[in-house]
């Protein structure tokens, strides 16, 4: 229980705007030079998992290696719409939810609140190599404090529906500048999230960690087969508004350490 505990305190941390990722204004870590990826674990005590960690975050998902489990459950998601606020950590856009209500993930039969959205340019989780323009995130919770994120990826093509709504908004976001002191924040109207909704066939299942600092392990992913498309504005606006260093904003691919990634091939409603 301590163990979950600990992971959830961690955990609402970073949603929440996470002071563990910022020191007087300035960002304790980036995506480039002295603060990047391969610098994060000895930046400061707490991040030490990204350098020590076995169970870390993105993988290279490489197909011919998936174990196919029918065992797995189907991912039930139940999302509606709620007041949201819509932040710029600078390392990344964040859509964050205070309800309970607005969504929530039933995964082998535990329920998990969703809090968080956010994206990452070009993608963290690679599909047999391949890199993707964009990758989205939904981060949920459980009451003992349990993780589990769901990762889409995107191709190029026609634009993507949720980021549509979050156009204006997103444009602010970058015409207010980034001063190191600041962080930007919009409250978002009710908004439909029933896109997230689609049906997936496949989805594949391994333990990981948070993709930034602290770099938190026991994560559950399931990142969704099925890529889905955005338009390259839509990426670009994404990007515009966080710092030089975080441009693009992926963490490299870490090695499995013996892991074994699951494929789930039932019909999922996602």
């Amino acid at each position: 229980m301590a163990i979950r505990v600990a992971v959830f305190v961690v955990g609402i941390a970073l949603l929440l705007a996470a002071p563990l990722t910022q020191q007087n204004g300035v960002l304790k870590f980036s995506y480039t030079g002295a603060t990047g990826p391969d610098k994060w674990g000895s930046l400061c005590p707490e991040f030490s998992a990204c350098s020590n960690g076995k169970l870390q975050s993105p993988v290279d998902i490489v197909t011919k290696d998936v174990v196919s489990n029918p065992k797995l459950q189907p991912l039930n998601r139940e999302y509606g719409t709620s007041n949201s606020t819509l932040i710029n950590h600078r390392y990344t856009i964040g859509l964050h939810y205070e309800s309970d209500k607005v969504g929530r993930l039933i995964q082998d039969g535990k329920n998990y609140t969703l809090k968080q959205i956010h994206w990452h340019s070009p993608s963290e989780h690679t599909i047999n190599g391949v890199r993707y323009p964009l990758e989205l995130h939904l981060v949920h919770i459980s009451g003992d404090g349990s993780i589990s994120v769901v990762g889409i990826l995107y191709n190029y093509g026609n634009p993507d529906l949720l980021l549509i709504q979050l156009r204006n908004k997103i444009e602010q976001l970058a015409t207010k500048g980034s001063k190191e002191d600041e962080t930007f924040e919009f409250p978002i109207g009710h908004m439909g999230t029933k896109y997230f909704m689609r049906d997936s066939l496949k989805y594949y299942r391994y333990v990981g960690s948070l993709t930034t600092p602290p770099c938190t392990e026991n994560v559950t992913w399931n990142v969704l087969d099925m890529v889905r498309q955005v338009s390259k504005d839509q990426v670009d606006a994404l990007k515009a508004p966080l710092d030089v260093a975080c441009k693009e904003n992926s963490r490299p691919v870490q090695p499995l350490n013996g892991r074994k990634i699951e494929l789930s091939d039932a019909t999922n409603k996602i």
